[in-house]
């Protein structure tokens, strides 16, 4: 079982401002290099959980989080500005293959070490609530998935977490390489 923080979080006010927002990446933009490419001025600034959500890869072939009591689903957050999120919007299908929503997730940044109390603070999800049912990634996603599996890892998400919740839908090998 991946390990999870206790939930004894400490609320407080976001930490985004009026021009910039909190965006909550799980699926191949918690790849870094993709993130630079969609949102140049976008900045990572940690690590964070949406409790109460379960990670799949939908009908569509993409990561999708779903309403699940008692699971979780871990997430690199990003600073986002006006700009950025425009352009994140279009590369995510907005509204059509999701709709955004703003979520409670527990945050811990950069500097700090998982696990304890994280900060809850507002961020933005994409969450597709039309198709909710398991599916199988499309066949370019797996790559993209791959390198995010990567570099989530190397910012701190547990690889339990990973082999619990992604590695069901994505598999380590493509185009007979192993990636991790």
């Amino acid at each position: 079982m991946a390990s999870i923080p206790q939930d004894d979080t400490q609320h407080s006010l976001p930490i985004a401002s009026a021009t910039r927002s909190l965006y909550f990446g799980y699926g191949s933009n918690l790849w870094l290099s993709q993130m630079a490419r969609r949102c140049p001025s976008s900045i990572y600034m940690g690590v964070a959980i949406l409790r109460g959500w379960r990670w799949i890869v939908n009908a569509r072939g993409y990561a999708d989080v779903v309403p699940s009591p008692g699971d979780f689903v871990y997430g690199l957050v990003y600073e986002l500005s006006e700009e950025d999120e425009e352009r994140l919007d279009v590369n995510e299908g907005v509204p059509y293959a999701y709709v955004k929503r703003g979520m409670d997730v527990e945050f811990w940044n950069d500097r700090q070490t998982l696990g304890g109390r994280g900060e809850v603070v507002k961020g933005l999800v994409y969450v597709d609530d039309r198709r909710v049912v398991e599916g199988t990634p499309r066949e370019e996603y797996i790559y993209r998935m791959n390198m995010n599996i990567n570099d989530a890892v190397e910012k701190g998400v547990p690889m339990q977490y990973v082999e619990r919740y992604m590695r069901p839908f994505i598999p380590e090998e493509n185009g007979g390489k192993t990636i991790i």
